[in-house]
């Protein structure tokens, strides 16, 4: 008793008070939000066609790179009023934000801060963000967590990998995750002796939700399996997994240990909150906010039904503008409806890009983005691929952006090793681009090694 009402005040006072303070607008979106799912999906597209109108005009006045789009163009922004007309603008990725950075953000944009995303893809990316994306994000998933009769302030545990994000924790973070009831675990490199420490502490916390990376929690799972530790008598209600591709075995093996359910997330620190899965396992669109276009390698706009990249419109983001953005993922548009009975269409047959996990000399299993971060936070590099051929040989492919130093390369290789082991041969391989695997997608952390 005393835990749902708990729930209650953190849910209705205390979070709408911590967003209020933030000066986040994400307690009325989320109202909105949670009335407008229950409509068709034609009036869904409809309310979306209006509000794609007014934040092409806002970008094509506001926005100097806009502005130069439709001018190069010639055209007005009122010429495009719907989903279906947006082709007629260019495409935008992480090479045109680089060299147009400054130009796409908004004249009147209001308070911004950079963000860089997590560089898996092996192309990190740094754009502004603003309180009006971050309200709508919030919203969004504040809205899926409600989907599955979980709300803020029921006790949760995420396990995630970045060591900026973990080591950024502040006493004011500290004490708002403990209000919450959220406990952050550091799962970025993990024996089997931290795992067993994570059992433990998901068994002592007996969370309701748990978030976090899908091969994260399927190797936690794997490990109970392994040493007969029961974690499906926890009252856990819902297993949230996000930031990578989910496998069907890690689902399985999931779903299995926890005796809970798997919701699966899409979406990314760049193209925001896509689609989340609800209780009858499809994946709704927060179509209310982004349009998805599905185009093929030649970038036209497949019909529903057919795969290709996912293409995303970010219509809650003002201050710097996220149009047509190619998020390099496939994936499909379901000509079917769910029969949730939500009118939010439904985004299928997603094959994201993956991180794999490696695997140190003394046994240690760590998280890819262990040497990913090692990458990412270093200026002149463009892509890379890291491939880790045996424990003794990891090989790392580099496009640089000018040449590779020779203080570069030891940075690299000293990251490297301080993570795998002193007497692993780091080999770096300097390469113009990097190649797609034989199925056309492209895996930036690949280990050979078994665990």
């Amino acid at each position: 008793m005393f835990s749902a009402l708990y729930t209650k005040l953190v849910a209705n006072i205390l979070f709408p008070l911590h967003e209020l303070l933030k000066k986040h607008d994400t307690v009325r979106i989320k109202k909105q939000l949670e009335q407008s799912q229950w409509q068709s999906t034609e009036a869904i597209n409809e309310n979306a066609n209006k509000r794609l109108a007014k934040f092409l005009d806002k970008a094509s006045q506001d926005v100097p790179y806009y502005r130069d789009v439709f001018k190069k163009l010639g055209i007005e922004a009122g010429d495009i009023a719907l989903k279906a007309e947006l082709s007629a603008l260019p495409f935008l990725d992480k090479t045109v934000i680089r060299e147009n950075f400054e130009q796409l953000k908004s004249e009147k944009a209001g308070p911004t801060q950079p963000f860089t995303t997590g560089g898996s893809s092996g192309t990190p990316l740094t754009f502004l963000l603003s309180n009006e994306r971050v309200s709508h994000d919030v919203a969004e998933k504040w809205r899926a967590t409600r989907w599955w009769d979980v709300d803020i302030g029921d006790k949760e545990i995420v396990a995630w990998g970045s060591p900026i994000e973990l080591g950024a924790q502040d006493k004011v973070r500290i004490a708002r995750d403990k209000l919450f009831r959220s406990t952050l675990v550091p799962a970025f490199d993990m024996d089997e002796v931290k795992l067993l420490g994570f059992i433990e502490q998901i068994k002592s916390i007996a969370p309701k939700m748990l978030f976090g990376y899908p091969s994260v929690y399927a190797l936690i799972a794997q490990t109970a399996q392994k040493h007969n530790i029961a974690l499906d008598n926890l009252g856990i209600k819902v297993v949230f997994v996000t930031s990578e591709r989910l496998y069907p075995y890690q689902q399985e093996v999931i779903e299995k240990v926890f005796n809970a359910p798997v919701a699966n997330g899409y979406g990314g620190r760049d193209a925001g909150f896509i689609a989340h899965a609800c209780a009858n396992g499809k994946m709704h669109i927060s179509a209310e906010d982004i349009i998805v276009e599905i185009v093929d390698s030649q970038g036209n706009v497949l019909p529903d039904g057919e795969s290709g990249e996912i293409v995303v419109t970010h219509m809650a983001t003002s201050d710097f503008p996220f149009i047509r953005y190619r998020t390099g993922d496939i994936g499909a548009i379901d000509t079917d409806s769910c029969s949730c009975g939500r009118g939010l269409p439904v985004l299928k047959n997603i094959e994201g890009r993956t991180t794999d996990f490696v695997v140190a000399q003394d046994g240690t299993i760590m998280h890819g983005l262990a040497l990913i971060y090692i990458l990412r936070e270093m200026s002149g590099i463009d892509a890379f691929k890291i491939v880790q051929e045996s424990l003794t040989h990891t090989r790392v492919e580099i496009v640089p952006t000018h040449s590779l130093t020779e203080e570069m390369r030891g940075t690299i290789v000293n990251g490297f090793k301080q993570r795998l082991g002193e007497t692993v041969e780091v080999e770096l391989q300097v390469v113009d681009s990097i190649a797609a695997e034989k199925s056309g997608k492209f895996r930036y952390v690949i280990s050979k090694v078994e665990y």
